[in-house]
């Protein structure tokens, strides 16, 4: 389980479980979703929220797994920008860690 912090005061946070970071990897909801400038704002946190209901609202795709993370981090009241860029950034950590686990195995 880990913790990311959803505002500058750190008052708020998210909880985000490994299987959440999964379905975020499974469905590549992260993957480029931020411009060139780097800049996490308002309109990136819709653009996943617009993605990912498209997800939802496709028979062929949408699980239990993408809903617990829709429900429980995506549309969590909590989640704006600097919750989302805290997001990216946990993420980006732990889809590295994964890499460096699957090079040493091989």
């Amino acid at each position: 389980m880990y913790t990311i912090q959803a505002n500058k005061s750190n008052s708020k946070s998210i909880n985000i479980t490994d299987e959440h970071l999964q379905t975020i990897h499974k469905y590549m909801l992260l993957d480029n979703i931020v411009d060139s400038n780097g800049i996490v704002d308002e309109t990136v946190v819709d653009k996943v929220k617009f993605n990912v209901r498209a997800l939802l609202e496709s028979d062929k795709t949408a699980d239990k797994d993408l809903l617990d993370l829709c429900l429980d981090v995506f549309y969590n009241d909590k989640m704006k920008a600097f919750g989302l860029n805290e997001l990216i950034k946990l993420y980006n950590t732990w889809k590295g860690k994964i890499n460096e686990d699957l090079n040493i195995l091989t």
